[in-house]
């Protein structure tokens, strides 16, 4: 993906806490995420977020905005809306993280894959979502499970509202879910664009890189170059 955006741009992707050469990094926290992002040296970017690194986007451009010129979200959400279904999946997820921390990554790794919205993904990109899972930790990635996981991120569909820069929605074709998502999203954010790429599952940015580098290339109407 970053090779198709070319030399128009400084593409930068830091690893989040509790992943990859961040693996190490504490506290996993929203705050402490979005203080890594605050952080980068240009003044003004465009940040793109996918799933989990979507959520924290959202959070980030609400927590910044003066910072984040464009924001792109790809098979995000803006959390549990219910107050009973986010602990109940809090819970949920903190068990998980106990057991994940007793795995080895790869059987970790391959654990990850089964995943239902992952589903029907095609060969090269199961390789290389797992090669990437490998450069994180169990301890690691139980730790963002903890801190950032959907039932730890407080609900902001009451936000949406105050973005006020241009937000691209993308959403794979076969990911019914964050489809319906994508379009409630679309229905509150002023300046929305909701884009579905064609064959794709979840994991638009792996299966489809060339399609998320034109959606951020592409400004459309009214955002900022």
């Amino acid at each position: 993906m970053v090779a198709a955006l070319g030399e128009r741009y400084r593409a930068l992707a830091p690893d989040i806490r509790g992943h990859g050469d961040a693996s190490s990094r504490r506290p996993v926290t929203p705050a402490a995420v979005i203080g890594d992002l605050d952080a980068l040296p240009a003044p003004r970017f465009t940040l793109a977020g996918y799933s989990m690194g979507g959520r924290i986007a959202l959070h980030a451009a609400l927590a910044m905005p003066g910072r984040i010129e464009r924001l792109i979200l790809i098979g995000a959400s803006p959390g549990l809306a219910d107050a009973d279904e986010r602990a109940s999946r809090r819970a949920a997820d903190e068990r998980l993280a106990d057991e994940l921390e007793r795995l080895p990554i790869a059987d970790l790794a391959r654990r990850w894959a089964q995943i239902p919205v992952l589903a029907g993904q095609p060969p090269h990109v199961l390789e290389a979502a797992h090669a990437d899972r490998l450069r994180s930790t169990p301890a690691g990635l139980a730790a963002a499970l903890r801190g950032l996981g959907t039932g730890a991120l407080a609900p902001v569909w009451d936000r949406l509202g105050e973005l006020a820069m241009p937000v691209t929605l993308l959403v794979g074709e076969r990911d019914e879910k964050f489809t319906a998502i994508g379009e409630q999203m679309a229905a509150s954010i002023p300046r929305a664009r909701l884009e579905i790429a064609a064959g794709a599952g979840h994991a638009v940015h792996l299966e489809a890189p060339e399609r998320v580098a034109k959606a951020i290339a592409d400004t459309g109407p009214g955002a900022a170059a």
